[in-house]
């Protein structure tokens, strides 16, 4: 994929200055190729070309391609990015291999601008390495996975950290980072140290003058990183949805600024409504999409069917469960493990087959209604799963009743996430500061998070079934939640009294489902 190398250039020598070095580069990469003249040695640079739907045609560093192909890397082919999304919306078939490989130019945009920062071609491998490898940790159905059927691993990061340390010594990749000047004793912490977004430990990388490269990858103080900027133009077009939010714009007016003593990425003030709508957006696509009601109930069924099989599919020895402490087999782990029970004539994955065949034959458990938020928090309280067990006692159907917990925000809880960000005016550029909510416009959200509780009937799915189990359900809400109205059920509002005093209150166990 690389062009002829221009005969001019063999003759040439040295750039003698960074900007005429700027230039030339920019000139020869139209062949796909940087060539460097160092010392009357020459040797090229070549970059593979991707064609992204997305980005359009992206130039991809040799090194960053010797990371992609991996077995680590390219296991990334077969896990869907939205995960069981993708049997509502047909579109849904992206992978995490496209998302991760939508990492490009941003570090060089900042570079160009903004000279005096210092960044070097090294700290933009880093970036881009970092980029590359965020999501190796997401196993099959990705959220649903670490979200779900291992709820202790509580951050795919984490497991992302594990599966690129392994990446890096498998592939014996920090051979290939010399050769393009990287230190890996340094470089491999401070990759890690972005993939997470922060830094491990005291060793913070470049230096708190180059801070600002933590807000790239994974933001953690206000959420705007590429990440989030590339999920949403990719996932809205597979989708089908409208994206109003313009990331290009955005990055024309971001900028570096300190404050105090560390630098942050700051944005232009007259941008903050375009920030509020990537937000807005976000919240948008878990909710049409992400915690679709059909999506949420194929995601608990995929999920009880992924328990039912954990004891009896096994890799390298090992249980599904356990594999994520051993990334050899790990790396062996993806969508495909569905297919696999599915078409499994092993008697000991006959239920975990069974599931899997409901929703292949649209077979799948029913929503009774939605239980919003003033409740929730009660309702958890008590435990559906004890309530369950005690009103099976009255009416058995009860206990093919289940629930899943729903968070949808703007991405940190409850907080309002542009709180936490700066911005520079046009008068005083090197001058951060904050603009409130109020400042922007009297129309934007009182509340930045929602919480509500579905119900499921996982009974039979005749029609005589279905309307009784959700004839149960509104007794059992009528009797236990005051001035409740359910949604999506057939309740109307209603008066009802609290709880008895006399029931004992338990810990909810509920599955809390939140995508990124």
């Amino acid at each position: 994929m690389t062009g002829a190398t221009p005969s001019s250039l063999l003759a040439g020598s040295l750039p003698t200055s960074i900007s005429i070095y700027q230039k030339t580069c920019r000139l020869f990469k139209s062949s796909n190729q940087i060539i460097f003249i160092i010392t009357g040695v020459r040797c090229s640079v070549f970059f593979q070309v991707f064609n992204d739907p997305i980005h359009g045609h992206m130039e991809i560093h040799p090194l960053l391609v010797k990371f992609i192909d991996t077995p680590q890397f390219q296991r990334l082919r077969n896990i869907k990015q939205l995960g069981p999304v993708y049997y509502v919306y047909p579109g849904a078939s992206h992978n995490r291999f496209e998302h991760s490989i939508g990492y490009v130019c941003f570090l060089q945009a900042l570079r160009d601008r903004q000279q005096k920062l210092g960044i070097t071609d090294e700290d933009i491998l880093c970036v881009q390495i970092a980029g590359l490898c965020h999501d190796l940790g997401h196993g099959p159905f990705s959220h649903l996975f670490d979200g779900r059927f291992i709820p202790e691993v509580k951050k795919h990061e984490d497991a992302s950290i594990m599966m690129f340390d392994h990446m890096v010594e498998v592939n014996k990749l920090e051979e290939e980072m010399k050769e393009y000047k990287l230190v890996p004793d340094e470089d491999l912490e401070f990759i890690k140290q972005l993939i997470v977004g922060r830094p491990r430990s005291e060793n913070q990388g470049r230096g708190k003058d180059k801070s600002f490269l933590y807000e790239i990858v994974a933001n953690k103080t206000s959420g705007i990183d590429v990440d989030k900027w590339d999920y949403l133009a990719r996932d809205c077009h597979h989708l089908g949805i409208p994206m109003s939010f313009d990331y290009h714009r955005l990055l024309m007016f971001a900028r570096v600024c300190k404050v105090k003593e560390q630098t942050y990425i700051c944005i232009r003030d007259k941008e903050a409504a375009n920030l509020y709508d990537m937000f807005h957006r976000r919240f948008s696509l878990h909710k049409i999409a992400c915690q679709h009601r059909v999506s949420n109930i194929i995601a608990y069924m995929i999920t009880e069917a992924l328990l039912e099989a954990n004891e009896h599919i096994k890799i390298d020895g090992l249980k599904l469960s356990e594999t994520i402490h051993d990334m050899s087999s790990y790396t062996k782990l993806t969508g495909h493990v569905f297919d696999q029970i599915l078409n499994s004539s092993d008697d000991n994955l006959k239920g975990a087959k069974e599931i899997l065949n409901k929703i292949v034959h649209r077979q799948i458990y029913k929503c009774l209604g939605k239980i919003p938020s003033k409740v929730v928090t009660q309702l958890c309280t008590f435990g559906l799963e004890m309530a369950v067990l005690y009103e099976s006692r009255k009416q058995p159907e009860f206990i093919y009743i289940s629930s899943c917990v729903v968070t949808l925000d703007y991405g940190m809880k409850g907080e309002n996430p542009i709180d936490n960000v700066y911005f520079y005016s046009k008068k005083n550029p090197d001058k951060p500061k904050r603009i409130s909510k109020e400042q922007v416009s009297k129309l934007l959200p009182a509340d930045f998070n929602e919480t509500f509780l579905r119900v499921y009937w996982k009974g039979e799915p005749d029609d005589a079934s279905l309307e009784r189990a959700k004839e149960i359900f509104n007794q059992w809400c009528a009797r236990n939640f005051p001035l409740l109205q359910v949604i999506d059920g057939t309740a109307p509002e209603q008066k009802v009294q609290k709880l008895d005093k006399g029931r004992p209150k338990f810990e909810s166990k509920q599955h809390e489902y939140k995508n990124k």
